[in-house]
């Protein structure tokens, strides 16, 4: 089963022409935190789901058993290839998010990642903060890069990620009308610093530790600490009763 029809189970669906309230343009930097609930849930996960579905917008699986892994893709460094092997070994899919850089640059990568089953999502053309843009500017980052997509691989992409998590209700509402549906996470850490890369040990320990009911997990692929633990990280999280 491709990971899209997986999805559609837990998100629901919302209509484009939907009419909101004056909505904020204040800009929010989008983050879990430490704090959770007795289920493990970090609490702020909880909160922009609660605060934002009406925006089809989500940072929780609305599956209690679902794990979904997801990997930001700005730019590669050799690790993508190897992590996609593991993938296809445990016969797991994942989403992928591309920037405009990656999708224009790793053709055989991304035509790969669609052949064997995963999701593609948007990470915006240029990477740019969402609420910093100009209504028709943030259409154009989004828009674009789907036009990219769908001319260049026939895929038609249909999840987005805001760079560096940042959003304002505005810019949620004009996501969902040209028809996306925006996936924050609900584990995270910093895995993105390739001149600091965390311990495997530690790093593979407290992504287990982190699992929760409807849990994302946000992963870097430029990450050699990612690539590394990627296997016994799908293994312990199975373990625990979770599909991925």
């Amino acid at each position: 089963m491709k990971i899209t029809a997986a999805i559609t189970g837990f998100i629901l669906a919302c209509s484009p022409l939907t009419v909101y309230a004056t909505e904020s343009t204040q800009t929010h930097g989008y983050g879990q935190g430490l704090e959770k609930d007795n289920l493990n849930i970090p609490l702020g996960a909880t909160d922009f789901n609660n605060n934002y579905k009406e925006f089809a917008s989500y940072s929780l699986s609305q599956d209690p058993k679902q794990i979904i892994l997801t990997f930001d893709q700005g730019y590669e460094n050799g690790y993508t290839s190897k992590i996609l092997d593991t993938l296809k070994e445990k016969n797991v899919k994942a989403i992928f998010f591309l920037t405009g850089d990656y999708a224009k640059k790793e053709g055989d990568l991304v035509r790969r990642m669609i052949s064997e089953g995963h999701a593609i999502g948007n990470h915006g053309m240029t990477h740019a903060s969402f609420p910093k843009l100009s209504d028709d500017e943030l259409k154009t980052e989004i828009q674009s890069l789907h036009d990219f997509v769908l001319k260049n691989y026939n895929y038609e992409m249909q999840y987005l990620r805001p760079p560096c998590g940042e959003y304002s209700e505005k810019s949620l509402k004009l996501t969902k009308e040209l028809g996306y549906k925006t996936l924050m996470w609900s584990f995270a850490y910093v895995d993105w610093n390739t001149e600091k890369q965390p311990s495997p040990e530690e790093s593979l320990r407290n992504a287990i530790n982190a699992a929760h009911p409807g849990g994302i997990y946000l992963l870097h692929s430029v990450s050699a600490t990612n690539c590394e633990i990627l296997g016994e990280l799908i293994d312990g999280l199975k373990e625990k009763g979770y599909t991925i």
